[in-house]
């Protein structure tokens, strides 16, 4: 399959060209969407908000994440997620949502539990090889997902299985982790290890001395003895279990590229994460596997639009130079204003005397050269002055805000609005160039939210924005 028709069948497009994701939601054909990208692109949040929407559109939904992080669980309400499906309550419709994170070690228990005897999985479960195979060994946690994936599916409990996967070069491992786990297996060292549980008998026996002697040499002195008998025990009880977890591997393999799952890739639009994004999407269509198109999140706009960052800059620029002009002080930024009245500046206080006693009670007047050196003193140096002697804070306040003049505000937005609409142009390009790489790839834009997401309603508003997103505009159209 080209890069040009690349899950073709699973791509709901909108009227704009689009992804439409409301469409992929309410297809009962869809039971499996993949959420995949880059790390820090919003892809846990996307996940968990397309399962709050399609279960309130009616569908009975479980979301399975692979990244350890507890945000799903945080903004579902649910105290903690583990290996087993949990219910999430305040869900509107008809329908249902589950939510659980992937435990990987659980999982390959549950794995040998399931397929083996009650003694030999008891055998496998206690060896130490095992032990130390199941918590860290490499690649495991994604075939793990494979198989958590495909006992999901197989239950046939839930219409809608949304899955969050790790960053996006782990989340190729998931894809992966079939091929690393049947060349683990048919790896020489696995064969040799195998090879006397397949002879048996005395002959196995001699042969598994054989085997340690050939292997005492510098594996045992590398590895240690004991550290070769415990691959080999483990080796022995698993034997009867290999084929069994490269065949399910195969068959969760073959469900990624059946027509009832679809991939979303999440990208910011940003140089590096649409870059990661452009990969996958090769990668995708390289393997087979149904694409339906590009969340791209974060997405920044303006209501002010028409007004350009060039024409911002330069209003804000005409501004500045009016100020300079005929300003007594010379200074840009204030204008001219009137002075204040020297004793009032001194003083603090802008209520005249009540009676000349009262003035006199306040302190003699200021010298003539003091009134003089004030006169010619700008405006805001007269109210440091003030500010400095008063020591009164809600005063040094209000003389601080009191040197901000409407031009200096209108200057200062004018700027943070020339800023915005550079990071628009700058994300339009980016986006510009990814679908004139994939023009293939219906792409649904979702606007950034001011803050974080930390519950269902914040759910629900992203859900929204993915519903009500649409394809990127084209550059220079903000």
């Amino acid at each position: 399959m080209s890069a040009d028709t690349a899950g073709t069948d699973a791509v709901p497009a909108a009227a704009d060209g689009g992804l439409d994701t409301d469409a992929l939601l309410d297809d009962p054909g869809i039971r499996i969407v993949v959420c995949c990208g880059s790390g820090g692109v919003g892809k846990t949040t996307t996940a968990a908000a397309l399962g709050v929407r399609a279960a309130e559109r009616g569908r009975k939904v479980v979301v399975l994440t692979i990244d350890p992080a507890r945000r799903l669980a945080q903004s579902m309400g649910i105290d903690r997620l583990d290996n087993v499906p949990r219910r999430v309550d305040g869900i509107g419709g008809e329908g249902e949502l589950h939510a659980m994170m992937l435990d990987m070690k659980r999982t390959f228990d549950e794995t040998v539990e399931a397929h083996a005897d009650a003694e030999r999985a008891r055998a496998i479960l206690e060896n130490p090889f095992y032990q130390s195979l199941s918590a860290g060994f490499a690649g495991t946690q994604e075939y793990m997902a494979m198989e958590k994936l495909g006992q999901l599916r197989a239950r046939d409990e839930w219409d809608l299985i949304i899955v969050d996967t790790p960053p996006s070069r782990s989340a190729l491992d998931f894809l992966d982790a079939p091929k690393r786990l049947g060349s683990f297996l048919d790896g020489k060292f696995i064969r040799l290890l195998m090879a006397p549980a397949k002879v048996g008998g005395r002959a196995g026996m001699k042969f598994l001395n054989v085997g340690m002697s050939m292997m005492s040499g510098t594996l045992g002195k590398l590895l240690g003895g004991q550290f070769l008998r415990d691959v080999q025990t483990f080796v022995a009880a698993m034997d009867t279990m290999f084929g069994g977890f490269r065949s399910r591997a195969d068959a969760t393999y073959k469900l990624l590229q059946a027509p009832g799952t679809a991939f979303l890739v999440v990208a910011t639009p940003e140089q590096d994460a649409l870059r990661e994004a452009a990969y996958f999407v090769e990668r995708l269509a390289a393997d087979e596997m149904p694409l339906a198109g590009l969340v791209l999140n974060r997405v920044h706009g303006s209501e002010a639009s028409r007004l350009s960052a060039e024409q911002a800059l330069t209003a804000a620029e005409n501004l500045d130079d009016a100020r300079i002009v005929d300003q007594r002080a010379g200074k840009a930024g204030f204008g001219d204003r009137e002075d204040p009245d020297p004793a009032v500046t001194a003083s603090g206080t802008t209520e005249p005397p009540l009676s000349p006693e009262a003035g006199q009670a306040s302190g003699p007047e200021p010298a003539a050269e003091h009134q003089n050196t004030t006169e010619n003193e700008p405006p805001h140096e007269n109210i440091a002055t003030s500010a400095t002697t008063s020591g009164d804070d809600e005063a040094d306040t209000v003389d601080a805000i009191g040197i901000i003049s409407i031009e200096d505000l209108t200057a200062g937005l004018l700027r943070l609005h020339a800023e915005r609409m550079q990071v628009v142009a700058r994300e339009h390009g980016t986006r510009d160039r990814f679908t004139a790489r994939h023009p293939e790839v219906p792409v649904t834009a979702v606007a950034a939210l001011p803050g974080d997401v930390h519950d269902l309603d914040g759910l629900r508003a992203i859900g929204d924005r993915l519903a009500g997103g649409s394809a990127p505009a084209p550059a220079g159209a903000a």
